[in-house]
């Protein structure tokens, strides 16, 4: 409650509105809803839940709301997830109050703020996860991921048939190499591996990751 009390003078005193102080995360996503935030300071450590989900369903409620994790924690784990949730920044207690408006401004501004400490490790850092996924997906071909891809977008076999131009025996027979490649049991899972590892297709149906 004191450090709150202690972050909103020193927003106010640097010309920074604050609308609401929220204690819980039912209240910070009551008042998203009531009236969504440019910005949304999260504390990871609410006592009634998650930080990181309380920031997520802000997110929901309101897509263009900057999200940026307030915390005592200086974990580039926790960094990799506050990036990979799409919010705007991470910042430690520990930061000095004209760093922190800077951090706050330049969140506002469309930036996302990391500390200076784990920025360079977190950039390069990859998870065993993402590696593993790399691997999968590496080892489809081009028409593979065209049909995955198609996967991704609902299309039926046959829809797939007409758009690829090729039979429906062969698109079955891709989309069961696919599901063998991937390790996974049905279209809906290889498609949703595909959006949960965000390989991406392209207008020319080429592939990128764009990792986190």
């Amino acid at each position: 409650m004191l450090f709150a009390e202690a972050v909103l003078t020193a927003l106010e005193a640097n010309g920074i509105g604050v609308d609401r102080v929220a204690n819980t995360g039912a209240e910070a996503i009551q008042a998203a809803r009531e009236h969504p935030p440019d910005l949304a300071l999260v504390d990871l450590g609410l006592p009634d839940r998650s930080g990181m989900s309380v920031g997520s369903e802000i997110l929901e409620i309101s897509p263009t709301t900057k999200v940026v994790v307030l915390t005592a924690l200086d974990d580039d784990r926790a960094v990799r997830n506050v990036l990979r949730a799409g919010f705007h920044g991470y910042v430690t207690k520990d930061t000095p109050v004209s760093a922190f408006i800077q951090v706050i401004e330049a969140a506002l501004a469309g930036q996302v703020v990391l500390p200076r400490r784990t920025a360079a490790r977190v950039a390069g850092a990859r998870s065993a996860q993402e590696d593993s996924a790399d691997l999968l997906m590496g080892q489809l071909t081009s028409r593979e991921r065209e049909v995955l891809s198609l996967l991704v977008e609902g299309l039926s076999g046959q829809a797939m048939s007409n758009q690829l131009h090729i039979s429906p025996n062969t698109v079955r027979t891709h989309v069961q190499s696919i599901l063998t490649k991937l390790q996974v049991h049905s279209r809906l899972e290889a498609a949703s591996f595909a959006v949960r590892h965000r390989m991406i297709a392209s207008s020319e149906r080429g592939w990128e990751s764009t990792g986190a």
